[in-house]
């Protein structure tokens, strides 16, 4: 529910003492929609506060293209673990990884696993038995440090 704004009248009585303007009433209606307000503010700056801190870290995407490694053993068995190195530290793991299969060949792609993800970079897992695969990595978010 939005604020609505109370205007205060005063309470206007002349020497005789009769009233010859009523004030604005102090009952719960207006101080329930002061205190509404007062709220209402302050998680309006709360919210401006934590944009500005936002604002101060750099949100670009990496893009790496990656040719995933391949143990010489035979299908099921040729699970290697591709290590991918980011090129900004992240402040956190709490990063996106998008994968996007660009070619493959020599068998069936399978399924490619992101795994143990570090702040400087995490591994790839591809469990097919394609002996050649390409892809292109997008890594977005997790932070890489205030602008200065």
């Amino acid at each position: 529910m939005a604020y609505r704004r109370t205007f205060w009248v005063d309470h206007v009585t002349d020497q005789n003492g009769e009233v010859l303007q009523y004030g604005t009433l102090m009952d719960q209606e207006h101080f329930n929609n002061l205190e509404e307000g007062l709220s209402d503010a302050g998680l309006a700056l709360a919210l401006t506060q934590f944009k500005q801190a936002q604002d101060g870290y750099q949100f670009e995407d990496e893009v790496h293209i990656v040719d995933l490694a391949m143990d010489n053993l035979p299908w099921p068995f040729n699970n290697k673990q591709t290590t991918v190195a980011l090129k900004n530290l992240r402040e956190n793991v709490n990063y996106g990884v998008e994968v996007n299969v660009i070619s493959y060949s020599g068998g069936r792609l399978g399924n490619i696993t992101v795994m143990g993800r570090a702040l400087n970079g995490f591994k790839l897992v591809h469990d097919g038995s394609a002996t050649n695969v390409k892809v292109g990595i997008r890594v977005s978010g997790g932070m890489t440090g205030p602008v200065y």
